[in-house]
């Protein structure tokens, strides 16, 4: 979508193949293409950005105030170029539709082998921004040459086909685009149509204005360019399987991509297998009870009749939780149904969460948990459990708001425990503790802790490295409580644990309380606070 003001050019003659109404409703048309093919591109460089980066916010500002700050320059540089308008619009998409089409092949590289994509979305933004804000000036040119409209009218028609198309590529994008092709494809494919509806025109509309030696390079230039995009599509699994390679590993044996995510399994069938979401770890075969017994079980320490998971589709929560005689009801909130399947269903990670799922009590539910528990109206649980992302996700951000946890007290029965995976408190301290100050504006007392697993190059922060060795994964839990502030300790049918005693648990709180950041205020919807 192009907003800019345009100055009007000269009139010029043009022989024209067809009527110049005809002419006129063409170079629309055109527009409305061009125009749904540039809002794919800004979304889908800010849909990748969110999902190899995260945070959102941050990357969509980025990526907007990027390409709108180099859609004046292209406006300003398309001067240049409007004496020979036909055969600069031509180069100018098919260049536009080389850097928008590859963009999401050359962002998922640099981040599958060099581990760094923001310098190349700052790159594509600008790249991208300066080509459409050429596009407009020249297509003024162009379409003032077919009619002789006053200038005020076709700027309106202009941006009319402008705004249209880009609605229309705003809502392919998610609903068409994304679901059936993907990203990668996706890009391509609108990189294709691009460089075909700007070809047409310039070569079938004003081709015979053009010089033969012009209609040469443009003839052959908007081949390359097609043969290029159609080669990476062809190639396009075979490239997604390398860089999953690249990111993670060589054992990459499940993954798919389902309505909320793409989830990734590594290891083998027999073995604990390692569980990725959208390129982030969140299960470690290896040492990942060391997470969910201390998630898990300083909760259980009280009633835990009913207990209450959200998050936690893979299962671990749930198999911690089955291990007390005395549990009678387990409900899973998980809003993705494909981690529940592979949970379900995948050998490996079946086997690590001790087929919960096969067990009677466990009943899980596909909802979002924030609006689950505003619909949540009948049911009281003695036991909560936050299993969710890291509160530094901006998709996240409101599960870990003053409102959510308000709604979490409600279905809390009295002396029930909430327990609240909180991020890393070593690597993101003001994010840990952003956590805890929001829990107590919710009316909850708190009690914090840690926990630590075994050195990982997955250890979150920028400390994953000490001393040329990977450091240990860190891992922060708030147990709160309506009331006196929870104690730390375990139930007296805990089962036998393999990380947590008391002893651990005393530490894990002290470890806490020493990166403590104080006076911080609460996070609620409407004015997150969350930051690294």
């Amino acid at each position: 979508m192009i907003e800019q003001h345009v100055s009007t050019p000269p009139q010029g003659e043009t022989r024209l193949p067809v009527r110049p109404d005809a002419g006129r409703f063409l170079i629309l048309a055109v527009v409305f293409v061009c125009a749904a093919c540039g809002l794919v591109y800004e979304l889908e460089l800010v849909a990748l950005a969110s999902y190899l980066i995260g945070d959102s916010v941050t990357q969509a500002s980025v990526v907007l105030s990027v390409m709108v700050f180099a859609m004046g320059l292209g406006s300003l540089l398309a001067k240049r170029l409007r004496c020979r308008a036909a055969v600069g619009f031509g180069l100018l998409e098919a260049a536009l539709a080389l850097l928008g089409g590859s963009s999401a092949l050359v962002l998922y590289a640099s981040f599958a082998w060099l581990g760094e994509s923001r310098y190349a979305l700052v790159g594509f933004s600008l790249g991208i921004g300066v080509l459409i804000g050429a596009e407009i000036p020249l297509l003024m040119t162009l379409i003032q040459r077919v009619s002789r409209q006053d200038a005020g009218g076709t700027v309106a028609d202009l941006f009319a086909a402008d705004y249209v198309g880009a609605l229309v590529g705003g809502l392919a994008f998610p609903f068409l685009l994304l679901p059936w092709l993907g990203q990668l494809t996706g890009a391509l494919l609108t990189g294709a149509v691009n460089a075909v509806a700007g070809a047409v025109l310039v070569l079938w509309v004003f081709g015979r204005d053009l010089t033969p030696s012009a209609r040469r390079l443009l003839v052959t230039v908007n081949v390359v360019v097609l043969a290029l995009l159609a080669t990476a599509a062809v190639r396009v699994d075979d490239f997604e399987r390398a860089a999953r390679h690249a990111v993670y590993g060589e054992r990459v044996r499940v993954a798919v991509h389902t309505e909320v995510q793409e989830v990734v399994l590594t290891g083998g069938r027999a073995g604990p297998p390692d569980l990725y979401l959208d390129g982030r770890l969140r299960v470690s075969g290896r040492d990942e009870y060391r997470y969910h017994e201390a998630l898990v079980h300083p909760a259980m320490r009280g009633p835990h009749r009913r207990v209450l998971i959200l998050g936690g589709g893979d299962g671990l929560a749930a198999r911690e939780v089955l291990r007390y005689g005395g549990v009678r009801s387990v409900t899973v909130v998980e809003l993705d149904p494909g981690v529940v399947r592979l949970a379900r269903t995948d050998p490996a990670l079946s086997a690590l969460n001790g087929h919960a799922y096969r067990d009677p009590r466990v009943r899980a539910v596909y909802a979002d948990a924030f609006t689950w528990l505003r619909e949540e109206r009948h049911q009281t649980y003695d036991v909560v459990i936050s299993d969710l992302p890291n509160p530094g996700i901006t998709p996240s951000m409101k599960l870990y708001s003053e409102e959510f946890y308000g709604l979490a007290a409600r279905v809390l029965a009295g002396g029930g425990r909430l327990a609240v995976h909180a991020g890393s408190p070593s690597a993101q301290p003001r994010v840990y503790w952003t956590v805890d100050a929001t829990l107590h504006a919710a009316g909850f007392s708190t009690s914090p802790y840690r926990a630590t697993g075994r050195p990982s190059r997955f250890a979150a922060g920028p400390d994953r490295v000490k001393d040329g060795r990977p450091a240990a994964s860190d891992w922060g839990f708030v147990l709160a409580e309506l009331g006196a502030p929870p104690g730390l300790g375990l139930a007296a049918d805990a089962p036998p644990l393999r990380s947590l005693a008391g002893s651990a648990l005393a530490a894990g709180a002290r470890g806490a309380e020493r990166t403590r950041v104080p006076g911080l205020r609460p996070s609620t919807l409407v004015h997150p606070r969350y930051a690294y």
